[in-house]
């Protein structure tokens, strides 16, 4: 399974960014899609994740301001980064496992800067 992420920059405090990560190879039984952030000097941690049936988790953090979504069809999933705070800046790292006990797989981090 491959994970490309995309979508990362450098935005104002209060702005907007999306990230996508498209999924390829062997990703039949992928149930769990997820974004992950970690910031200098912290752990990484669940940011958050969309089951195949839909089933949405977040962070309470960005609880009301981020949205995770996917598109089947493309084997994409999104993150929606709305009113972004400077502590939202971290590397982003999207995520998919078969079981959510697993690990699962990894794709490359994406930098979010968000300025103040």
């Amino acid at each position: 399974v491959q994970l490309q992420a995309s979508g990362g920059g450098l935005v104002q405090a209060g702005g907007s960014l999306r990230l996508s990560c498209a999924a390829s190879g062997s990703i039949f039984g992928i149930n769990y899609m997820g974004w992950y952030r970690q910031a200098p000097g912290k752990q990484r941690e669940l940011v958050a994740r969309i089951s195949s049936g839909g089933t949405t988790n977040y962070a309470d953090s960005v609880k009301g301001r981020f949205t995770i979504s996917r598109d089947k069809a493309k084997n994409t999933v999104y993150l929606q980064m709305d009113s972004l705070k400077p502590e939202d800046t971290a590397v982003y790292y999207c995520n998919g496992r078969r079981d959510i006990r697993t690990t699962g797989y990894w794709g490359q981090g994406t930098l979010v800067t968000v300025s103040s």
